[in-house]
């Protein structure tokens, strides 16, 4: 058994293997690190296990030829390379990558056990449909007919809009930028994939601040950071691999780790500060940290004179968060945050480094641009070792999130305007006019008609809602009638319950994913539920992007197995089915079957139209030359020192600006204007207009080394190329081509030829702009962040000094804060309630929990107590409870008593399913589907909250009460 052998009583009942268990097989620790190729070394290794040295034997018989392929974890955004060995087709042993920049020959426990998936034992190995209450076997054609015809009935009867196209961050970048133009043509903004729930709040908060929504730095960089300001991460757990890289400044530059979370982690453990804060109270922790620098001198008033706008406007805010008033909300004494407040001052640059527990919350949005002004204000932004470090969860969340598989904007962040669909409509080659007509009208509440083409669809977070509503109170023509789950885990989504009901309304409901996620049990249909298999990313091929913005390129490693695809070739079928298939592919070369497109041809078209945030310099061929050299980059800078890619950065991480025959470097930090354009060095990007009620938003009296123009400049049109004399720089075919979209008022983003972005950069200005970061976003509902009580929150004496937002309509649903928080919930559920992740699990934790490797590690779900409370409750350690939300949903797992929560708090994982208030749901799976490990889904007690710009869901701060079972 897996088991940690110790000297003493247990303090808990031992669980016997789960492989024993459900699949009947022992498994001995040896075999564990033998079989997931998992590599500890030498003493250690052997103490650790409790074994001996024993003589290795040559193996019996010749394994025969074994090809190694290169490819990208699956699981968290670090990125980190997997040398696949693989034998006759069949994938037989790994090791971790050590070349990676980014993985440096480290693997965490899921990483180490990836080669599983492709065995896949509790794979869901062929099409299945639920067919009077029974799973029957069927076709792809049968499936994908049967499947089809629905949709376009339904389509028919309600609108496009009443299909919701559910996507992943588990696309490769490739097949995410087909599944949003698959969207577009079928004629609906119903999609969206998990960044709506885990980093939208980020997006909306960074790129409103300074341009662009995402990681500013990388991990390799915060070698450089001279301290390390950790909020609501958790990456011990969350990104095991990217703590090397903290780990490497903390010993070498003897950087403070500071930690503030509401919940002592194992980030925590390595804390020089850990600052334990009320959960929803960031923001009040952030302008008390600030109320210090500013009172005592220490922010750097020279970048904010020359590089930010509106600091003015954060004083008074920041002003009314005294030390005692800090105290009183977020529990955290003064004494403590002067300290980090100094120790922020006297050691930079520092990183700012935050996930999830800052993004959950109904103002996500206003704590993430809260971190962001005190990066402003400290000048820790555009520098070696500062930034904001902002780590991503799944794999390729930031690329799908790029590649727009978002209910707000097309790939690129080009938004939903009628320009941006023109923009798209050329790269496509497809008549705008079709595109158009395929999209539905509504009334709007002016009394005029409207397209939905141009309106935001219903978010994921939301979906439910587009089931359950009225649509007389929706933007929505009809309901959502056919719901497809495309490489998404329900139960990781809120309001468990309410999904159910959602789920049994449904016309149709359809799963796509390598597993039956828990979508196939945690429902009661008896009819039309389909479940599609689709291929891991190691059963096929294409490009990921790490946090860091870096693309990687992914060899396949193995053939699909069973009879699963890859899901660009599902689309290929769904888009021949629905009778556009030669349509989407019209720029794109087909496999022999003439269904599935060749995937670097996809790459090579959203090369052709994504300006705006850089991704048209990463050729396939590029990406592929930098995987085969990774031994070239340096270790921190990701900067290659010679090789065939010399001068690049590792990746091309965007912006990598023009075309691949400019061979541009990609830009490793962004807003570094110690570096010229060329090289990867940028300014703050002019997204803002040039001033704001007079004042100026454009940089004061600095620029990019070599830039022609010394100070802050508007983003370039050919009609400013124009102006400056520079047009002549361009070539009779870039001209022709910027005179095809709108001759002198083409701008940077939709010149299709590259030329003004060349150009701009040959006089080494960047193509959008040299700004001022802003600190107060006009167009926000609270334009400088400030701090809103949760929903249900346990403090009802703060309620009225810090209220929530009105009840309004957005992202076509009505959403509702203050009906909610006018009512008191507190007495009945006194304790707060709060998620995160484990180490051991990934996302919904469908495919880690039938992993046999790691659902050995951790076998039950269960609740965090703090002693006191626990002792209050009347429970044990150990013992089963009753965790219920004030909504009604309720859970029953087993109590973990542990002061790594404080008095009042309460802590779930949210990597389990299978079970539903009480009642184990295995039976329900498809015979041989069924995880490993099942457990109780924490969002089945999680309750109704939403950001007041993305929908973001609430998942860090309810109430709940617990009971012994």
């Amino acid at each position: 058994m897996l088991r940690k052998k110790t000297n003493g009583t247990s303090r808990r009942r031992q669980r016997g293997s789960i492989l024993a268990d459900v699949g009947r097989a022992s498994v001995d620790r040896r075999a564990f690190l033998r079989g997931s190729g998992l590599a500890i070394g030498g003493l250690s290794a052997i103490a650790a296990t409790g074994g001996t040295v024993t003589q290795a034997k040559a193996e019996a018989h010749a394994m025969g030829n074994v090809e190694t392929k290169k490819s990208v974890c699956t699981h968290c955004s670090v990125g980190c390379t997997v040398m696949a060995e693989v034998s006759n087709g069949v994938w037989i042993g790994q090791e971790p990558g050590w070349d990676s920049p980014f993985n440096l020959g480290a693997h965490c426990a899921k990483g180490a056990a990836v080669r599983e998936i492709t065995k896949g034992e509790r794979r869901l190995k062929y099409p299945m449909k639920m067919e009077g209450g029974e799973w029957k076997r069927i076709s792809w054609e049968q499936a994908i007919n049967e499947i089809g015809d629905q949709m376009m009935k339904i389509r028919d009867e309600s609108g496009p809009d009443s299909v919701y196209w559910l996507g992943s961050a588990k696309h490769n970048n490739e097949q995410a930028y087909l599944f949003r133009k698959f969207a577009a043509y079928w004629g609906t903004n119903n999609v969206d994939h998990q960044a709506r729930i885990c980093h939208s709040t980020t997006v909306a908060g960074v790129a409103n601040t300074w341009g662009y929504g995402a990681m500013t730095n990388s991990y390799n960089d915060i070698h450089n950071s001279r301290a390390i300001f950790i909020i609501g991460g958790n990456p011990a757990e969350a990104h095991p691999v990217s703590l090397q890289h903290l780990l490497k400044a903390k010993e070498e530059n003897n950087a403070p780790l500071i930690v503030c979370d509401p919940r002592f982690t194992r980030t925590a453990a390595h804390a020089d500060e850990y600052v334990r804060l009320r959960p929803g109270s960031d923001v009040a922790l952030v302008w008390g940290i600030l109320w210090h620098i500013f009172e005592n001198g220490w922010e750097d008033e020279e970048f904010i004179r020359t590089r930010v706008w509106g600091m003015d406007q954060i004083r008074p805010e920041v002003a009314k968060w005294t030390p005692e008033e800090v105290e009183r909300v977020t529990g955290v004494p003064g004494s403590q945050l002067e300290r980090v407040a100094r120790t922020l001052a006297n050691n930079r640059p520092g990183t700012v480094i935050w996930c999830m527990g800052g993004t959950q919350h109904t103002t996500g949005n206003n704590n993430t641009r809260a971190y962001c002004i005190l990066q402003l204000a400290l000048g820790n932004m555009g520098v070696a070792g500062g930034g904001t470090n902002i780590f991503r969860g799944h794999d390729n969340v930031q690329g799908a999130t790029d590649l727009g598989v978002l209910s707000h904007t097309l790939p690129g962040y080009y938004g939903l305007a009628d320009g941006a669909w023109a923009h798209w409509a050329r790269v496509w080659g497809e008549e705008k006019d079709w595109l158009d007509g395929r999209f539905a009208k509504i009334t709007g509440d002016d009394g005029k008609e409207k397209s939905l083409q141009n309106e935001n669809g219903i978010p994921v977070s939301r979906w439910i809602d587009g089931v359950l509503e009225d649509p007389a109170n929706m933007d929505n023509p009809d309901k959502v009638r056919g719901m497809v789950l495309w490489g998404h885990a329900p139960n990781s989504q809120t309001r468990g319950r309410e999904m159910k009901q959602a789920m049994e309304m449904l016309d149709l409901m359809v799963v796509i994913d390598p597993h039956p996620t828990v979508s196939a049990v945690m429902q009661d249909r008896t009819d039309n539920l389909y479940l599609l298999p689709a291929c891991t990313q190691f059963e096929t091929t294409g490009s990921v992007t790490a946090s860091n913005r870096s693309i990687q390129w992914r060899e396949q490693v193995v053939d699909p197995i069973f009879e699963s695809k890859p899901d660009h070739e599902i689309i290929g079928h769904f888009a021949k089915k629905f009778g556009f298939h030669d349509r989407l592919f019209r720029n794109i070369e087909l496999e022999d079957d003439g269904i599935t497109p060749v995937v670097e041809d996809i790459t090579r078209e959203f090369n052709r139209g994504m300006w705006t945030v850089g991704y048209t310099g990463q050729s396939p061929e590029r990406l592929k030359m930098h995987m085969e050299n990774q031994h070239t980059f340096d270790r921190t800078t990701l900067r290659a020192n010679g090789g065939p890619a010399d001068g690049e950065f590792y990746g091309l991480p965007w912006p990598c600006w023009g075309t691949p025959e400019m061979k541009h470097t990609g830009s490793a930090n962004l807003y570094d204007i110690n570096t010229p354009v060329a090289k990867g060095g940028l300014p703050f990007r002019a997204r803002f207009g040039v001033e704001r009620e007079g004042e100026n938003l454009l940089a004061e009296g600095v620029s990019n080394p070599g830039a022609e123009i010394q100070d802050g400049y508007p983003e370039f049109t050919m009609q400013m190329l124009m102006d400056l004399g520079w047009d002549g720089d361009l070539t009779d075919e870039e001209r022709q081509a910027i005179d095809a979209v709108a001759g002198p008022n083409t701008n940077w983003k939709t010149d299709l030829s590259g030329g003004i972005q060349r150009v701009a950069i040959k006089h080494g200005c960047a193509p959008y702009g040299n700004a001022k970061a802003r600190c107060v976003v006009w167009t926000f509902p609270d334009p400088v962040p400030v701090h809103r009580e949760p929903l249900y929150t346990d403090r009802r004496d703060l309620v009225a000094d810090y209220p929530t937002y009105d009840d309004r309509k957005f992202y076509r649903l009505p959403t509702l804060y203050k009906s909610i928080q006018d009512k008191d919930f507190s007495q009945d559920y006194p304790i707060i309630l709060t998620s995160g992740r484990l180490v051991e699990y990934e996302g919904g934790g469908d495919e880690t929990r039938s992993n046999p490797w790691l659902a050995e590690l951790q076998q039950d779900m269960f609740v965090e107590i703090n002693p006191r409370d626990a002792n209050n409750i009347g429970v044990r350690d150990g013992a089963q409870v009753w965790v219920e939300g004030p909504e009604g949903g309720k859970v029953k797992v087993m109590a973990m008593v542990t002061e790594r929560v404080g008095e009042g708090v309460a802590f779930m994982p949210f990597h389990f399913g299978g079970h539903f208030e009480g009642e184990d749901r295995r039976g329900k799976y498809p015979e041989g589907a069924d995880p490993y490990v099942l457990g109780e889904s924490t969002n089945t007690a999680q309750t109704y909250g939403y950001d007041s710009v993305t929908q973001m869901q609430e998942t860090k701060a309810t109430l709940c009460k617990i009971m012994p079972a």
